[in-house]
């Protein structure tokens, strides 16, 4: 398994740019965003309550708009408008914009977007669990998503592998899907072995994964289910691009089950794109947080909040790795 010549991450930029758009015309023209910060400041919580949104989707919706310039944070973390937005977006202004992104206002995406942030509508496209119907449920349409996501994995993979040597022991990969990453790792590291756990439709194409690139012998097939499985003892743990789908009492108890189960020294690895952890941005991520919020139960975090729940386990941090695709990976120590 090869490194890409190139990083897939301006691609990915521009398939998600649209929900940079829908973001700020729903901000102006449905929760009237600008008019409420306009002539004074708010901190987060009492912003999120004006506007009517839960935390979760205020998150979602607050950190696009303060990574496009437009909500500054004081040093006391009360937000307020930005010179640009008091000039251009609040309303009655002489320069206003406001109406003219007013236009789009009621076009589907934009109505969508706003029903969901409002009503913190989870969606289901990519998860599976028990008490949600998904499309992960059923051997077709697994395959089909399966495969999809396996096209960013193929390029972020084996750069994650080359950047983070892990030596011998065993890697539980928790929500491997295909398997991919922890097919790298094998490859990378020939005294390791590996545990993909997932749905039983999903582990189908980790089996075909594993025979293809001649590690099959050395990866473990894991059918079950993540929250309510038990966890096979394990000397690294990881979550690539798994806990972003979730919300965040169901990460952290994700993080307190791999920490129970690593053995003495082992680490648990979160791979994942990182928001700032002042939430205001990048821009690129925080898109990505709007298109997670709509097709999953979660969104994107930052390296703070990956961090809390690695320490609430017990576990050192070190600083976060790049890898491809904007994600990066977190390690989280026990002690020997």
């Amino acid at each position: 398994m090869a490194c890409p010549a190139h990083d897939p991450a301006p691609i990915f930029d521009y398939f998600r740019a649209g929900f940079a758009s829908n973001l700020l015309i729903a901000a102006v023209a449905h929760f009237r965003l600008f008019e409420k910060l306009e002539g004074r400041s708010l901190t987060h919580a009492e912003l999120a309550a004006e506007l009517g949104l839960e935390d979760r989707p205020a998150v979602v919706l607050l950190t696009a708009i303060r990574a496009m310039g437009l909500v500054l944070a004081d040093a006391g973390g009360k937000l307020s408008l930005s010179p640009l937005a008091l000039e251009q977006l609040a309303p009655g202004g002489y320069f206003s914009i406001a109406a003219y992104l007013g236009l789009a206002a009621d076009t589907p995406a934009v109505l969508e977007l706003v029903e969901r942030l409002r009503a913190n509508r989870t969606g289901t496209a990519f998860v599976y669990k028990e008490t949600v119907e998904s499309p992960m449920e059923e051997e077709a349409s697994a395959r089909n998503l399966t495969l999809a996501l396996a096209g960013r994995a193929k390029n972020v993979a084996p750069v994650l592998a080359d950047r983070l040597p892990l030596g011998n022991g065993t890697l539980l990969d928790v929500g491997g899907g295909t398997g991919i990453y922890a097919i790298a790792f094998l490859q990378k590291n020939p005294g390791l072995k590996a545990i993909v756990l997932d749905r039983p439709e999903v582990l189908r194409v980790a089996a075909e994964f594993a025979a293809q690139y001649g590690v099959a012998d050395r990866l473990e097939l894991h059918p079950g289910d993540m929250f309510t499985g038990a966890f096979p003892r394990a000397d690294f743990v990881l979550f690539s691009n798994v806990l972003h789908d979730w919300d965040i009492d169901d990460c952290r108890g994700l993080v307190r089950r791999a920490a129970a189960c690593l053995n003495p020294g082992g680490s648990i690895l979160i791979h994942d794109v990182l928001l700032n952890d002042a939430l205001d941005g990048p821009l690129n991520v925080a898109c990505y947080s709007a298109q997670l919020f709509t097709m999953a139960e979660g969104r994107a975090y930052s390296a703070a909040e990956y961090g809390s729940w690695l320490r609430e386990a017990g576990l050192d941090i070190q600083p976060p790795i790049p890898t491809l695709a904007h994600c990066h990976v977190i390690r989280g120590g026990s002690a020997r």
